[in-house]
């Protein structure tokens, strides 16, 4: 390979590394807009929150259904990553688990609204639901065995349980502005301690 192409080939992954890091500021931009707004936020909102022209949005995600189901794939891949990142991080598993929770509450505030968009495609919906569970439940596990090992938290709690506890205290969020799910899920991570 010559000087030329090692300048293209240079040139082409610089390209695709920013298209990545672009598109990634999209989809963290529209996840901010839809726990704030849901998912009918208005797409300037998005766009004004990313620092684009609305047209950069429709260049890469021509439906709002486009980018909703982008959302939540890079919603459940922050949540699978930052499990790990947050153990590491965080001065106990028990503060590592909570804090991912946290990220699942924003998460679930926008899967919520994906099931409306998705309606008219149950095999789609089906689809992304399975990808969300073999991504996310061990990554919960991981967070629960290493709080319970760490002697913080009961023993008799699965991560599908627990996941699926979260999500219907989140099912009623933003319909009634008295329903704090925020509040309760920290009140149910809470109680995972063990008695002293």
């Amino acid at each position: 390979m010559d000087d030329g192409d090692e300048g293209a080939v240079r040139a082409t992954r610089r390209k695709r590394a920013d298209a990545r890091r672009n598109e990634k500021t999209l989809l963290d931009a529209a996840a901010a807009v839809f726990v704030d707004s849901g998912v009918d936020a208005p797409v300037r909102d998005i766009a004004a929150r990313a620092g684009v022209g609305m047209g950069t949005i429709y260049r890469h995600f021509p439906t709002r259904a486009d980018l909703i189901i982008a959302v939540y794939r890079h919603q459940v891949e922050a949540c699978a990553e930052a499990g790990p990142a947050l153990l590491a991080s965080s001065a106990t598993p028990h503060a590592a688990l909570a804090r991912w929770i946290d990220l699942f509450v924003d998460f679930l505030i926008t899967k919520h609204g994906l099931a409306a968009v998705l309606r008219s495609d149950q095999s789609g919906f089906d689809a992304l639901h399975a990808y969300f569970l073999d991504r996310l439940v061990p990554v919960c596990a991981q967070l629960l065995d290493a709080a319970v090992e760490a002697g913080e938290i009961r023993s008799d709690l699965e991560a599908f349980m627990l996941m699926r506890g979260v999500g219907n205290l989140c099912v009623g969020a933003g319909a009634d502005p008295r329903y704090d799910a925020r509040r309760l899920v920290e009140l149910l991570i809470a109680g995972l301690r063990r008695p002293a």
